[in-house]
């Protein structure tokens, strides 16, 4: 492997931008403050710092409020809230509209656009609400079970309570604020967490998950509104949203046929199995879905803004990205692949042997999950150009194919339906490479040079793991030396390998435990 550097080295050039003087028309306006100068390498650091920071804490708690959840609950309450998880989604998605990747692209966003995207997320959300509380009945009747109405009906006001802080996210966002978009998430999971396992050990079963959800997002939304400067105005002027919606809309689109990819075999599963079999999946899902959101969130809190701010230098840009590349294939290999080598010890010893049947869930959604912070990085890519177009129609077809596979492998039962999912999903890859650099100068082969070493590394790393402790019986010393050679083994090999996507990112690492 070549030498290579950490994400970002490139300055970011412009000057700061001060708070306008508000007009005579409006003397409420307010300019938004542009993000200070400083390097770019800095930005990005900073950010991937606070990302990993926010994220590793974040599923650290999730992890331990986790276990003790599926220890009080049972597979039937984590699939009764599976099922609707969908729905709030979608719904969330029709709040948003796009308007948050919107306004992060606007080169001069200021109060009156983010006053029109606050008054139509609240108005639409509230409309939505209204329409998915009348509709609960009927989507209870679609899963055959009455007891999803009123659940349905409390879980719903989520995304009614979340559309209050879009906004504010957007600008939190644009101003590449990690820090405090990463303290309002620490904060509100510890919150939530915290009062879903006290009403589930008083009996509530899965209101109490549906409450934990409810909570996470009030203390979000609260924080988002603390954190942030901006304060919405109630002068109701939408002319703004008119200059967005060409690029939202196909957002917005796009948002909800991703929902519906990710979320497709709940759905399907929901329908066809049984509320313990689907818990079972749900189970496997979240501890794979730990490992990935972890990295997403930490590169997804970064790529944008800053493969935007390069966009007017092609070869800078396939710089930046190829070293954000290579840094998110360095992290996601050996982190989902060394979760789905510690499945089993780590299901039994959290969460009881109870939850035994969710482990080869776990492990096939870890294959699929290793590539999910890197299609992240190219979706990221797509919409820092503002390709929305291309960006909803790949997400449309990948999802209807995604459908196809998902239902011709259904006779051969639940675990093939799962496989047929992440086949699929890891040789979607080359389509999103392709639609990402077409004409841009970056070929397949030389991203897929980028990323091999990783992965082929990660493999020989596990399977060498899984053969040396193979033969130790008890099950915390095999799940501690598992962790403990895996982890030695990789980082061993890119250090004499002379990595210094690993070298670069401990000194900065040092750095700021010095500062």
């Amino acid at each position: 492997m070549k030498n290579e550097e950490f994400p970002c080295q490139e300055e970011l050039k412009g000057t700061n931008k001060k708070l306008c003087a508000a007009s005579s028309e409006d003397s409420s306006s307010r300019r938004e403050t542009a993000i200070p100068h400083s390097s770019l390498k800095e930005k990005t650091a900073r950010g991937l710092f606070w990302g990993g920071i926010s994220n590793g804490v974040q599923q650290l708690l999730n992890l331990l409020f986790g276990i003790f959840l599926a220890r009080l609950l049972t597979p039937d309450d984590y699939g009764m809230v599976a099922v609707l998880s969908i729905f709030s989604l979608v719904a969330s998605s029709l709040q948003e509209s796009g308007f948050t990747a919107a306004l992060v692209n606007k080169k001069d966003a200021g109060h009156r656009d983010y006053n029109a995207v606050f008054w139509f997320n609240v108005g639409l959300g509230t409309c939505l609400y209204w329409l998915l509380f009348w509709a609960s009945p009927f989507i209870a009747r679609f899963y055959g079970n009455p007891e999803l109405t009123p659940l349905a009906r409390y879980s719903f006001l989520g995304f009614w309570v979340s559309s209050c802080g879009i906004a504010h996210n957007a600008y939190l966002f644009r101003h590449l604020m990690t820090r405090q978009k990463a303290i309002a998430s620490m904060l509100s999971l510890f919150v939530s967490g915290c009062t879903g396992v006290t009403l589930a050990y008083c009996g509530f079963a899965y209101w109490g998950i549906a409450t934990q959800t409810l909570v996470y997002i009030s203390v979000q939304t609260a924080c988002y509104w603390y954190f942030s400067p901006w304060r919405p105005t109630f002068r109701f002027d939408f002319s703004p949203l008119r200059q967005m919606f060409g690029f939202s809309f196909k957002l917005l689109l796009t948002n909800i046929f991703n929902h519906l990819n990710n979320n497709l075999l709940s759905i399907v599963l929901g329908k066809l199995y049984s509320e313990r079999e689907v818990g079972y999946y749900s189970q496997g899902n979240k501890w794979s879905g730990m490992g990935q959101l972890c990295i997403l969130g930490m590169i997804n809190g970064v790529a944008q803004p800053v493969l935007a701010g390069v966009s007017d230098d092609a070869e800078r840009q396939r710089r930046v990205f190829r070293k954000l590349l290579r840094f998110v294939a360095f992290v996601s290999f050996p982190a989902l692949l060394g979760l789905a080598l510690v499945a089993q010890e780590l299901t039994v010893i959290a969460v009881t042997d109870k939850w035994l049947p969710s482990v080869p869930f776990l492990q096939m959604m870890c294959v699929s999950g290793a590539f999910v912070p890197i299609v992240g990085l190219y979706q990221q890519f797509i919409i820092s150009q503002g390709r929305s177009d291309v960006f909803m129609w790949n997400i449309i077809l990948s999802g209807l194919v995604l459908l196809a596979c998902v239902l011709l492998a259904h006779p051969w039962g639940i675990k093939a339906i799962v496989w047929a999912y992440v086949v699929v999903c890891v040789g979607w890859l080359p389509v999103w490479h392709r639609l990402a650099w077409r004409g841009k100068g970056l070929s397949w082969w030389l991203a897929l040079r980028d990323m091999a070493p990783y992965a082929v590394v990660s493999v020989g790393v596990m399977l060498i793991t899984h053969i040396l402790t193979v033969s130790v019986d008890n099950i915390y010393l095999r799940l501690s030396v598992k962790i403990a050679i895996a982890v030695l083994l990789y980082i061993g090999i890119m250090w004499v390998a002379g990595v210094s996507t690993l070298r670069e990112a401990w000194s900065y690492f040092r750095k700021k435990q010095v500062v």
